[in-house]
């Protein structure tokens, strides 16, 4: 008898049986669908086979084609993007994604001893612009896009842990300086404790570039109790306390950036909203905290 799951149906369903690449694995799905919202509702008709949603979703994410353009395997296109709105609006993924980092960080494969910063900036697609205005006075500020050198962009701002998998992301117009989102950084991505307990989500050092170099950045790191590892600029004074070796494995934020970008939903930005975009990123990074996202043969 196959293995059932709360959806109701087979664990390894007859109808994944063409999955493509970009679908969830058996394992993958094992570890996400007791995280989502029940596929038969209390009352109503029943939803849509979850499962094969979410797949429509993680194809335009991989792929960064239009809604209108997803392949009709994963059913209607209204049903899979209003899927992913409605999470976002109702927080699915920002719980999704809490939910993996709790059972890690149970497991011990969170590192709490040295986080790293950066930032990188999106290009943002020409469809990005023009929001519908909400209330009295909105201005691009308000969905996270600005020109930087780059021409019209979005900045990504994300801390990772030791082992490079991403704890939280921020937003901001692609002009702005890293620090400009700093302290949401370090105030954010608190992981609840399976068990008693306050959750964590201060590290006891951060890495980040020289971008970060300056008196305001380090006191703010020292006012929450972190040891800044930040090297500083040629026209400061040098710091004694300053640790190379840690600083060197700084790369593993990079690495997990260039991972992210390798979904193209991520890698340029097509969302108006910044809350539809973080939700793209926050797909991204839950697909990063599953086992290995396998490539069919």
């Amino acid at each position: 008898m196959p293995e059932e799951g709360r959806q109701g149906f087979s664990l390894t369903d007859p109808r994944m049986s063409t999955a493509t690449r970009y679908d969830l694995t058996d394992e993958q799905w094992r570890h996400l669908w007791p995280l989502l919202p029940p596929e038969r509702p209390r009352t109503g008709r029943p939803n849509h086979d979850l499962r094969t949603i979410l797949n429509g979703i993680l194809w335009v994410l991989r792929t960064g084609a239009p809604w209108r353009d997803m392949p009709e395997r994963y059913g209607p296109v209204g049903t899979v993007s209003s899927r992913f709105y409605r999470w976002r609006t109702s927080g699915v993924w920002g719980r999704v994604l809490a939910a993996l980092q709790a059972r890690a960080d149970a497991r011990g494969e969170v590192n709490w001893d040295l986080h790293f910063i950066d930032a990188t900036v999106v290009r943002a697609h020409q469809h990005a612009a023009g929001a519908r205005q909400i209330g009295d006075v909105m201005g691009s500020d308000d969905e996270a896009l600005g020109r930087s050198q780059g021409g019209f962009s979005t900045k990504l701002h994300l801390r990772a842990d030791r082992n490079g998998r991403p704890i939280t992301a921020v937003l901001t117009g692609g002009e702005r300086h890293e620090q400009m989102a700093l302290e949401a950084l370090l105030d954010q991505g608190a992981i609840r404790r399976t068990g008693p307990g306050r959750p964590r989500f201060r590290p006891r050092r951060v890495a980040g570039d020289k971008g970060y170099s300056s008196p305001t950045a380090r006191r703010r790191l020292r006012l929450r109790r972190i040891t800044p590892v930040i090297p500083t600029r040629k026209d400061q004074r040098r710091l004694a306390e300053f640790d190379r070796e840690a600083y060197r494995e700084r790369n593993r934020i990079e690495r997990l950036i260039n991972r992210l970008k390798q979904f193209r939903r991520m890698a340029t930005r097509y969302e108006k909203r910044a809350a539809s975009y973080l939700a793209m990123v926050t797909l991204a990074m839950i697909l990063l905290w599953l086992p290995r996202f396998a490539d069919a043969p």
